[in-house]
């Protein structure tokens, strides 16, 4: 696979929400606004590429009995930075996303990614697997808040819609509409991958 298709496989072909299935809790608890979807999808980023790096820098030096713990213990760092950060400089996203943050430790995409991935391969292809999947992650995030939060508040990044915002339809940003707006958005790519969309 060549750097390019690498670094776009996870952006939908292989996107980590929508074909694989990971990383589904954060996505639907936190999707129902799209500065929430775009905070969440930074951080994960964030987390994914200096753990995939580490990983791969150490993949050698980790003894296979104990590789998963040091994984955590790698992921969990990084996670703690951003989480940092992110009240530092950005307390209202803090404040929104909540333990979603933290729990980016135990998100199914960081590990899998840290298991099928980086600790196979080098630490540029590591570096460009992470960003594909984090870009990837953030732009399933975007599209499941842009409809839950234009049908359920009428609004988009806070800022009222015409038309929408007249009646909106509240079940979006609660979790039902969640699942909904997932259900629907998986479908599509489906169909689009028998049309030969991928």
């Amino acid at each position: 696979m060549n750097p390019i298709q690498q670094l776009t496989k996870g952006f939908w072909k292989d996107n980590p929400i929508f074909v694989i299935g990971l990383g589904l809790c954060p996505a639907l608890a936190v999707s129902s606004s799209l500065s929430n979807a775009v905070g969440m999808g930074i951080a994960a980023t964030f987390v994914l590429i200096g753990s995939n790096m580490m990983i791969s820098l150490l993949r050698h030096l980790v003894p296979s009995k104990i590789r998963i713990p040091v994984y955590i213990v790698i992921i969990a760092t990084f996670v703690t930075i951003i989480d940092k950060m992110i009240a530092a400089y950005s307390p209202a996203l803090s404040a929104s996303l909540g333990i979603f943050i933290p729990l980016i430790v135990v998100n199914c995409i960081i590990l899998g990614r840290a298991e099928a991935f980086a600790n196979k391969n080098g630490v540029f292809d590591s570096l460009l697997d992470a960003i594909g999947m984090g870009i990837g992650f953030t732009i399933a995030l975007c599209c499941i808040a842009f409809f839950r939060e234009l049908l359920g508040e009428g609004k988009l990044f806070g800022h009222a819609m015409p038309f929408f915002s007249k009646d909106p339809a509240l079940i979006m940003i609660m979790a039902p509409g969640g699942f909904i707006v997932f259900g629907l958005l998986i479908a599509l790519k489906r169909l689009m991958a028998s049309k030969g969309g991928n």
